[in-house]
């Protein structure tokens, strides 16, 4: 790029300046890929390491099921099996294409795509950046990289933020997915949109307002220099996928085992207080992190929880879970998570109570 950011030349941010404000250098040269190759971390040398965890465990799980088969006939189990085979197959297919989709934005699409639709100013940034991220799918795993890649680009570090929010909220992908899992029930996706949209931008503004410049921490690289996009394509999909199908089956573990081992009167007597509930199910889906193009399929297993509640779920989830928040501070620093975290849940639960009032 013709010119580098302050970051890139060493010298340091403003700490009063604004995040809205402080916006990267460097548009001259508008074909420069997303992300660049510059950004990101070094690749990790423990990945063999871990294939052949993985293996053994699956090996250890297999000679286990050959001995443990005829005991596993109690009702309690074969529920627990039905629900978790039933999330996970339902969920895996919507899974796999919004990582697909994801991994060729990251490796095909210039960062110029985005600039040109984006306006400079971070004020009118922030809605066209959550209203973007209905167009284009992705991931939690994939949006984190891309806001940052983003912020390096020239792009309002505060629209980058919402988009960060709203494309894993709101992408079409999360949508079609909500829209199976909810089958006959419009209403539900009408308020995860409106919901997911109204807090990522609100969350946007109010970083343009409140947001500094020294909160903000960019790693150096992602991809080795010189990467083919296809290498690049590769490396983010298997990376998404390892992640995003871990926390699914975590998360289809964890929905069968409430749904089997909780005693039936806890839960009811949780679903039965309406704002108790709601907090139950946004710290749920905090815990269990289960990507977005999955919680719905979670969600509308919780059946004894009101609407407002699943919307929690659904709302809470993509903006601010524990893989993301790891994510997001190995990707701009802790001190930006300790700010951010905490507004993103604050604003989603208002965001939750005010939709879900309107539209149940």
């Amino acid at each position: 790029m013709s010119e580098r950011t302050a970051s890139e030349r060493g010298s340091a941010p403003d700490p009063d300046a604004s995040l809205g404000d402080s916006i990267a250098g460097g548009w001259d040269n508008r074909a420069d890929e997303l992300p660049p190759a510059e950004w990101g971390r070094e690749k990790s040398t423990r990945r063999t390491g871990t294939v052949w965890l993985f293996a053994l465990l699956i090996t250890a799980m297999a000679v286990a099921h050959s001995w443990l088969t005829d005991e596993l006939t109690s009702q309690a189990f074969l529920a627990w099996a039905t629900i978790f085979t039933a999330i996970s197959f339902q969920a895996l297919p919507f899974l796999v294409f919004g990582v697909a989709l994801s991994a060729g934005l990251v490796a095909f699409v210039p960062s110029s795509v985005y600039q040109k639709f984006i306006p400079k100013k971070p004020g009118r940034a922030v809605p066209v950046a959550g209203a973007s991220g209905a167009l284009l799918p992705g991931c939690e795993c994939a949006s984190v990289p891309i806001a940052g890649s983003l912020i390096k680009r020239g792009v309002a570090p505060a629209a980058a933020l919402t988009f960060l929010l709203a494309a894993p909220s709101i992408n079409p992908i999360v949508m079609i997915a909500t829209a199976v899992a909810f089958a006959g029930q419009p209403e539900m996706v009408l308020a995860r949109f409106v919901a997911s949209l109204l807090a990522s931008v609100v969350i946007g503004w109010i970083w343009v307002r409140f947001g500094k410049a020294d909160w903000l921490r960019l790693p150096s690289r992602t991809h080795a220099p010189g990467a083919s996009k296809w290498q690049v394509f590769r490396e983010s999909m298997l990376h998404d996928m390892m992640h995003a199908g871990g926390y699914l089956v975590v998360g289809a573990l964890a929905a069968a085992t409430l749904n089997v081992m909780v005693p039936r009167e806890w839960l009811l007597a949780v679903a039965e207080a309406p704002i108790i509930s709601v907090l139950v199910l946004a710290l749920l889906a905090i815990l269990l992190s289960i990507c977005s193009e999955a919680d719905a399929f979670v969600a509308v297993s919780l059946t004894d929880f009101s609407p407002t509640a699943k919307l929690a779920f659904m709302v809470i989830g993509p903006i601010v879970d524990l893989k993301l928040i790891a994510m997001q501070a190995g990707v701009f620093g802790w001190r930006f998570v300790a700010r951010f975290a905490p507004i993103c849940l604050v604003v989603g639960l208002l965001s939750t109570f005010l939709i879900g009032a309107l539209i149940f």
